[in-house]
């Protein structure tokens, strides 16, 4: 039986699962039927705009995230609202809608009759989900790329015809039509498709006087590779990540401003949390700024706020944080926990240097390091919204240039998503 998304995400927000729902959220369980219905197709939506947007390479990084939500509570027992799908709900809807999901779930309540609050709620438990489903399957059925765009084309015209025309969907999203979305997905896929298999074409030499010259050329040109990885690499530099404190607090996430300034002055401070606790840290770093900011109601939070980790490193290559590391991931899960309110996410970098693939994956692992660490640190689960590795793609020194430029690409920060 072929794989239908839809199909697989109403079995999983069963009636039972609508019943359970409404009693949490004091909804009659008819409105929460209707919301449903209204949310399951609106998310595979945004899910299908992110596909036809262009950018292959977040949308991959997205699944990666999601395949690893733990839908077993939905799955199994139909327990109603788990709080571990609320906590990734607003990133992921953040990444699906931008800055509309707060429309869309008022569009929701007055479709279903219930609240606004309610229909939030609903959608960030579908958004996690729906995103963990594709996820999953596409690492179950081995998809790369191709195969995901593929499959999401594939049922484009069921999802979309799916979306109640009552919620109003292509006018949030600022589109005549929902079968724009539709029309940009099947473009981007086909001219994907023939990119990838785009054969490539091979250089033979033919001169009768030459016939064997590719052969010095041949040598000539690994040579130069050689010389070329020698000066990239730094000349034998060492590659443990030092991460660098920015000047600046904010780097917009999906722009990502400038790379941070100049090490930071290591003048050693005493840092008191709410709690009374003291924490041993410089003036300047993550764990100063972090708590001025925290303690500043006048500072707001949101995917613009990052900071970066000044005295984290890693084993050479590896995502293994050095056990010196250890002390600025206890000063940070306290600070946390004096800030119960507060929700963060771990974002990873890398230099301009290396393979840009394996860059991104390198960086990915040294997030999720950090999340775990952080987790094992007593972090409250509900805190941590995730960890991202955005690889090299956003470095500001050239790959040539000298390692004190280049270090400063290499980092792990925080970003504060809620306070």
């Amino acid at each position: 039986m072929a794989f239908d998304l839809i199909e697989t995400l109403k079995q999983l927000f069963n009636n039972e699962f609508a019943g359970k729902a409404a009693a949490q959220l004091g909804e009659s369980e008819s409105g929460i039927q209707k919301a449903l219905g209204g949310i399951i197709p609106t998310v595979l939506t945004g899910l299908l705009a992110k596909a036809g947007s262009g950018d292959s390479g977040s949308l991959m990084n997205l699944l990666h995230q999601a395949s690893g939500t733990d839908i077993s509570q939905l799955a199994n027992t139909g327990a109603g609202i788990p709080t571990g799908l609320l906590a990734k709900g607003s990133e992921f809807l953040q990444s699906l809608f931008g800055g509309r999901s707060n429309e869309i779930a008022g569009a929701v309540a007055n479709y279903a009759g219930i609240r606004p609050q309610s229909a939030d709620t609903l959608l960030q438990t579908a958004a996690p989900a729906a995103l963990g489903i594709v996820g999953k399957h596409a690492d179950t059925a081995g998809l790369g790329t191709t195969g995901v765009l593929e499959l999401l084309t594939s049922q484009k015209d069921k999802i979309l015809a799916s979306v109640p025309s009552g919620l109003g969907l292509a006018g949030i999203l600022g589109l005549g039509s929902l079968s724009d979305i539709g029309a940009r997905l099947s473009s981007f896929t086909g001219a994907f498709k023939g990119a990838a298999h785009t054969p490539a074409h091979t250089v033979h030499e033919t001169t009768a006087s030459g016939g064997n010259q590719w052969v010095t050329w041949l040598v000539i040109a690994i040579a130069a590779i050689l010389l070329l990885w020698w000066l990239l690499r730094g000349c034998g530099a060492q590659e443990t990540m030092t991460v660098v404190e920015s000047d600046s607090v904010t780097a917009i996430e999906d722009t990502h401003a400038a790379a941070p300034a100049p090490p930071i002055t290591r003048e050693s401070i005493k840092v008191t949390l709410p709690d009374g606790k003291v924490l041993d840290a410089y003036k300047g770093g993550i764990e100063d700024r972090l708590v001025q900011f925290l303690q500043d109601p006048d500072a707001a939070a949101g995917k613009d706020v990052w900071f970066d980790f000044d005295n984290l490193n890693f084993h050479t290559g590896s995502a293994e944080i050095t056990p010196e590391s250890q002390v600025q991931i206890n000063n940070l899960a306290a600070i946390l926990n004096a800030f119960p309110k507060a929700k963060i996410k771990i974002g990873g970098y890398t230099d301009a240097t290396g393979d840009a693939k394996k860059n991104q994956q390198l960086s990915q692992e040294r997030a999720t390091a950090v999340a775990s660490a952080l987790s094992a640190a007593n972090v409250k689960p509900v805190q941590l919204l995730g960890a991202e590795g955005y690889g090299s793609q956003f470095a500001k020194a050239a790959a040539d240039a000298p390692d004190e430029e280049r270090k400063l690409d290499r980092r792990i920060s925080v970003s504060v998503r809620e306070k």
